[in-house]
């Protein structure tokens, strides 16, 4: 499989700066969905578009079990700082989380099934709008998975680059891999008045440094403590003079958790930390909206990638992910079926390190073929099972 893999490597080379070159993002992925769902009727794949908006489903294959693999599409707004020959040609927007390079190698991994026997049929979920969500706030695998994407499937798989892990390597593991996602919004309520005169008011400030607070402490203090969870506030507004003090102070934050038991409980946290503006005789306005599921990886779908990954690229090539409460789309999916997401070391040798999401992201086009192979052999490996 890996031979088959390199020996389409010029091909996977060039969908990926195709699509580097032309990002697009959220669910605006016309042009690369198109060529995606194009290259997949050449391949001889039953193909519907606009699924979720302007996602793309094929299938191969008759009867028996159903594997799907999913890539996500979309880039980021972000002004690329590259100086490559595949450099975006839309400013503003680059694919800045690898999307290109996973649209290619699932692509690639397409191209070397529909020459395969199957033993039962591979769906390929191409994906948009991972990155963000639209005006009701749904991301892609959300509205695809409401669409019937993943419906009577067996097993589901994706991945990942990893710029800080090198060529040849992949990680996986079973269980929590990644966090789920809440964001809040809220509005703390005080009296407004002269500066001056702070006896007159009720400053939102001072209720809003009580609030912070106990935000603060219930990671540390109200939850267990092997329970991975994070609760960050990322934005406070307030105010428009040095010498008023406003009426109202606004808040953003994010909550990760890697169970819904603990998302319940962080929600009610939150809820009573803000209780505490009416102790000092204020109020407030709280919101909660749901942003995406943990990333709990199967058991049984982990070990068969592992496996995978040990039979094309070495024992010693296979590694524990590296556990974070990032949060990802994917496990919309897994509503339906078990799964698992791995990703696939991509830092390029003698370059400085740039993550996810940095306007200097590139990676090493080495790893296309490898990130191609895994997927088709373990899509295979589900068929035989």
């Amino acid at each position: 499989m890996l031979k088959q893999a390199h020996a389409i490597s010029e091909e996977l080379i060039e969908w990926r700066r195709d699509f580097h070159m032309h990002p697009e993002t959220g669910f605006d992925v016309h042009r690369t969905a198109g060529i995606v769902a194009d290259e997949l009727e050449k391949m001889g794949y039953r193909v519907k578009r606009g699924v979720g908006k302007t996602g793309v489903v094929a299938e191969i294959g008759e009867g028996g079990k159903i594997v799907a693999i999913r890539a996500d599409m979309d880039a980021l707004p972000i002004l690329e700082q590259n100086d490559t020959d595949y450099v975006s040609k839309n400013t503003g927007k680059m694919h800045a989380c690898g999307h290109d390079s996973h649209t290619a190698m699932a692509l690639g991994a397409a191209q070397i099934l529909a020459s395969e026997k199957l033993n039962g049929r591979v769906r390929f979920l191409f994906q948009p709008s991972e990155e963000t969500a639209d005006e009701e706030g749904l991301s892609g695998a959300q509205r695809m998975e409401a669409e019937g994407a993943v419906e009577g499937v067996d097993y589901v798989i994706a991945q990942h680059v990893d710029p800080t892990s090198p060529v040849g390597t992949i990680a996986i593991n079973e269980g929590p891999s990644g966090g789920g996602v809440d964001t809040f919004f809220a509005t703390i309520i005080g009296k407004g008045g002269h500066g001056a005169y702070p006896h007159t008011t009720v400053d939102p400030f001072v209720l809003l440094a009580h609030v912070i607070m106990a935000l603060n402490g219930i990671v540390s203090r109200r939850l267990d403590p092997f329970e991975p969870a994070a609760v960050s506030i990322g934005v406070v507004n307030g105010g428009f003079a040095e010498n008023v003090i406003p009426e109202i102070v606004t808040m953003k934050g994010t909550l990760r958790f890697t169970s819904l038991e603990v998302q319940k409980q962080i929600r009610e946290e939150v809820t009573r930390a803000f209780e505490l503006t009416k102790v000092f005789g204020g109020n407030y306005e709280l919101k909660f909206e749901f942003g995406g599921l943990p990333l709990i990886n199967d058991k049984y779908v982990s070990e068969v990638i592992a496996q995978v990954g040990k039979d094309l690229i070495g024992d010693k090539n296979v590694h524990e992910m590296h556990k974070s409460l990032g949060a990802e789309d994917f496990p919309e999916f897994l509503k339906n079926a078990p799964g698992a997401m791995y990703t696939i070391g991509t830092m390029i040798p003698g370059r400085e390190i740039y993550e996810l999401h940095h306007p200097k992201f590139d990676l090493d086009e080495r790893a296309l073929p490898i990130g191609t192979a895994v997927l088709a052999e373990t899509a295979l490996r589900f068929l035989k099972g």
